[in-house]
C-alpha cells in the first residue's frame, strides 16, 4: 500500500464524435485498475473529461453549423453517459474548454516563459488565398518532408508517423476548398523541448508503467529533440497570453486539462490537488499507443519546465481492431458502444470482461461477435456463473442458508495463491493474466464442487454436505470480491445473494480470509444469461451490412488503360535481407534481389511479419517506382500485397529474380 494518494488518468475523448469500442480499450482497464487498488485499501483519484480544442472541432462544427463550445458540450454529454453506463466511474469528468483549464493552462505558459523555455519564432505557414486565412494543421494536406507519402498537416498519419510542425508539410493544399496553399510569414511561439533531452533519459529510465511506452519514447529521445511549436492560428481554444490571435496547441492545454480536473475535484471534496501534482507523486496515465510520444516526452518535459512534479506511470495500450481488420469508421469496421451494444440490452460487464480478457493490455485487440459470444458463455456464463448459482441454490435449498461448519484450511490456501497471482499481474498491468487467474480460481471451484459431489453425500452424511457447501460459498466471496474491478454489475448481485448488508465497494480483498458465519440466504437466481446463436448471427450480420454500405460509398475505381498498365514494370523478386528501421513501428528496410540488380525496399510490413521470416521468400516487385525516401531510408521499388494484414503476393511455382509479371 502507498503512503501517498494515486492519482489515475485516462487519455481525454475527443468530443467531435461518439464513442466506439476502440476508445474502451483505455478507460475499461483503467477503471478496473482503479477499483482493483480500492479492493486492497488505497486511496485513489480517478480523473478524466473531454478534450474540447482543435481544428477537428472546428471542422466539425463549421460542418453541422454550430459552435465549437455547443459541439463540445454535445459529446462531452454523450462520453459522461456513456461511461457511467459502462460502469467507468470517474471521481471527476471534466472539459478542457471550462475556465479551470483556461487558467490553468496561461498560468503554465507563463512560467514556461518566466523560465527560458518558451521564445517567439517568424516561420512560413501555409495560407489559403481563396479563404484568405492562415491554415492550422489539420486545415493542410501535402507531402511529408521526411517520408514523401501523403499526410495531413500535424502529422504523418499514413507513412512514418512522425509528428509535423506548422510550415514543414511539402505541397500544402487546404483541405476546405481545395486551393493549393502558399507559405507566408508569421510569427509563433516554441517550446525548447531539445534542452529537456538529459533530463528525460533519466526520468524515462525510472518510469513506471507498460514496456512499449518507455522504450518507445527512449527511442526518441536518443534519435533526436526538435523544439515544438506550441501556438496556432485560430480563434477556439485557449488564447496565448498577450496574443489575440494565437491560440495555444491542443497538446499543451489537453494533458494540462488533467491537472485542471484534479483541481475541480478538490474544490468540491475540499482536497488539496498540489498534493497530488507538486513534488513526488503518484500519478498514474492510461492512454492509447499512438500518443505515448505526448505523454512520455512532451508532457513531461512541459511539467518539469514548469515546476511541476512528473508522472510516475504511462501505462499505453495496444489498438483494436474489428474482425481482424484494422478499425476504421469509413470502412464500416466499427462498433459503436450504444447503438451497436448498450442499446440492445447487453450488459456493460460482459464486453468489459471481453476487453480485459480477450490479450495482453500492449498487443492488439481483436473484437469479433461470434468470439465475444463464444467468451461469454463458455467463461462467464459456464463456469463463473454455472459455479456460483449452483453453490447458492444447493445452500438456500437444503440449508436455507450458509451452513454453521468452519471453512477448511485448504480453502483459504487456494484463495490466497490465488490472490497473490491476480495482485502480481495488477500491478504489472497484465489485465489479461489477472483476469485468467480469477477465472481459474472460479474453474476449481466448479472442479471442487463437482468431485464432491454435495448432491450425492447429503443422502448419507448431511454434514460431510454441509462442509462442501461451506467451502464453495467461502470461494464464491472470494470470487466477487476478485471479480468487482471486472464485473461491477453482476458481482453486487452476487455479494447481495451471499446475504450481505453492506455495499460491496466499501470492501476490501482481505475480507475474503476470514470464515462466512452462518444466516439466511435469499433464493439465487441465475447471473449471466447465455447469449443465443441467433443474436450473435444478427449482430455480425449488421457489422458485414455496415461494411459493404462503406464499400459501395466508396470512390468507384478509375479505370486503366492497357496501355497505362503495360508502363509499370512488376516483376518478381528474392528477399535476400531484412531489418527493422529505428523508431518506426511499421517499416522494415529489406534487400531484394530482382534479377539484374539488388534493390534496398521499404515496405510497410514489420506489423504482419518476423524480419527473419521473410528472407528467401519470392516477391512481386513494382521495379520503375521513382526513388523515395521513406523515414530517411531511399526506397527504390514496391512489394505488392493483399489485405488489411499485407499479405505478400508471390508465384505459385519458382521462378528466377526479375522474370517479368505479364
Amino acid at each position: 500500500m502507498s503512503e501517498k494518494p494515486i492519482l489515475v488518468t485516462c487519455g481525454l475523448p475527443y468530443t467531435n464524435g461518439p464513442c466506439h469500442i476502440g476508445h474502451l480499450r483505455t478507460y475499461v482497464p483503467a477503471d478496473c485498475y482503479v477499483r482493483y487498488l480500492r479492493r486492497r485499501g488505497e486511496e485513489v483519484v480517478f480523473v478524466c473529461g473531454s478534450d474540447n480544442h482543435g481544428t477537428p472541432i472546428v471542422v466539425s462544427a463549421e460542418e453541422a453549423k454550430i459552435s465549437p463550445r455547443e459541439m463540445s458540450e454535445r459529446y462531452h454529454a454523450h462520453f459522461d453517459q456513456t461511461f457511467r453506463r459502462m460502469k467507468v466511474e470517474f471521481d471527476h469528468f471534466g472539459m478542457t474548454d471550462d475556465p479551470t483549464n483556461h487558467s490553468r493552462t496561461r498560468q503554465i505558459v507563463e512560467a514556461l516563459r518566466r523560465n527560458g523555455f518558451i521564445y517567439s519564432k517568424v516561420i512560413k505557414q501555409s495560407y489559403c488565398t481563396n479563404c484568405r486565412r492562415f491554415l492550422p494543421d489539420r486545415y493542410v494536406e501535402g507531402t511529408c518532408p521526411h517520408c514523401g507519402v501523403q499526410a495531413r498537416g500535424d502529422e504523418c498519419d499514413q507513412g512514418c508517423g512522425r509528428h509535423l510542425e506548422p510550415g514543414e508539410i511539402r505541397d500544402p493544399v487546404c483541405m476546405v476548398c481545395k486551393t493549393k496553399a502558399e507559405l507566408r510569414d508569421q510569427e509563433h511561439f516554441f517550446f525548447r523541448l531539445s534542452e529537456f533531452k538529459e533530463f528525460l533519459l533519466q526520468y524515462l529510465d525510472g518510469l513506471s508503467g507498460t514496456l512499449n511506452a518507455k522504450n518507445y519514447a527512449l527511442g526518441w529521445v536518443k534519435e533526436d529533440l526538435h523544439d515544438w511549436c506550441i501556438t496556432r492560428t485560430l480563434d477556439w481554444g485557449v488564447k496565448f497570453p498577450g496574443r489575440d490571435d494565437l491560440v495555444v496547441y491542443v497538446w499543451v492545454d489537453a494533458p494540462i486539462g488533467y491537472i485542471s480536473f484534479t483541481e475541480e475535484w478538490a474544490k468540491k471534496t475540499g482536497n488539496d490537488w498540489k498534493a497530488l501534482w507538486c513534488g513526488d507523486n503518484r500519478v498514474t496515465h492510461f492512454i492509447g499507443g499512438d500518443i505515448i510520444y505526448h505523454h512520455c516526452i512532451f508532457w513531461p518535459a512541459l511539467l518539469k519546465g514548469a515546476g511541476y512534479g512528473t508522472p510516475y506511470s504511462v501505462v499505453a495500450s495496444g489498438m483494436v481492431k474489428v474482425d481482424d481488420h484494422k478499425f476504421s469508421k469509413s470502412r464500416g469496421y466499427v462498433v459503436w458502444t450504444n447503438d451497436d451494444y448498450l442499446d440492445r440490452g447487453l450488459s456493460a460487464d460482459y464486453l468489459r470482461y471481453y476487453l480485459l480478457s480477450y490479450t495482453n493490455h500492449t498487443k492488439d485487440l481483436n473484437f469479433s461477435w461470434k468470439v465475444f459470444g463464444e467468451r461469454v458463455n463458455n467463461e462467464l456464463v459456464n463456469t463463473l456463473g454455472n459455479f456460483i448459482y449452483r453453490s447458492l441454490y444447493f445452500a438456500h435449498k437444503e440449508f436455507g442458508g450458509i451452513p454453521d461448519v468452519p471453512a477448511r484450511e485448504e480453502i483459504f490456501g487456494q484463495i490466497r495463491q490465488s490472490f497473490a497471482r491476480v495482485d502480481t499481474a495488477m500491478h504489472e498491468y497484465d489485465f489479461k493474466v489477472a483476469v485468467d487467474e480469477m477465472m481459474a480460481l472460479a474453474a476449481f471451484g466448479n472442479n471442487y464442487i463437482q468431485s464432491n459431489a454435495p448432491w450425492k453425500r447429503i443422502k448419507t452424511d448431511r454434514q460431510a454436505a454441509a462442509q462442501v457447501i461451506k467451502d464453495c460459498l467461502v470461494l464464491a466471496r472470494a470470487l466477487c470480491l476478485l471479480f468487482e474491478p471486472v464485473l461491477p454489475e453482476k458481482t453486487r448481485e452476487i455479494w447481495a445473494m451471499l446475504g450481505n448488508s453492506s455495499q460491496l465497494e466499501t470492501c476490501i480483498l482481505d475480507e475474503a480470509f476470514s470464515d462466512l458465519p452462518p444466516s439466511a440466504l435469499p433464493a439465487p437466481r441465475p447471473l449471466f444469461p447465455k447469449l443465443e446463436d441467433a443474436f450473435i448471427t444478427e449482430m455480425d450480420s449488421l457489422l458485414q451490412k455496415r461494411v459493404g454500405e462503406a464499400k459501395k460509398r466508396s470512390k468507384e475505381e478509375v479505370p486503366v488503360s492497357i496501355e497505362e498498365f503495360s508502363r509499370l514494370d512488376i516483376r518478381t523478386g528474392k528477399i535476400l535481407s531484412a531489418e527493422p528501421i529505428p523508431k518506426s513501428s511499421k517499416l522494415l528496410r529489406l534487400q531484394v534481389d530482382i534479377g539484374d540488380e539488388k534493390r534496398q525496399i521499404v515496405a510497410g510490413i514489420a506489423q504482419f511479419y518476423y524480419p527473419a521470416d521473410l528472407i528467401g521468400l519470392p516477391v512481386v516487385v513494382v521495379a520503375n517506382l521513382a526513388p523515395a525516401k521513406i523515414f530517411g531510408v531511399e526506397s527504390r521499388g514496391m512489394l505488392l500485397a493483399a489485405g488489411d494484414r499485407a499479405s505478400l503476393l508471390m508465384p505459385r511455382t519458382d521462378v528466377p529474380p526479375g522474370t517479368k509479371i505479364r
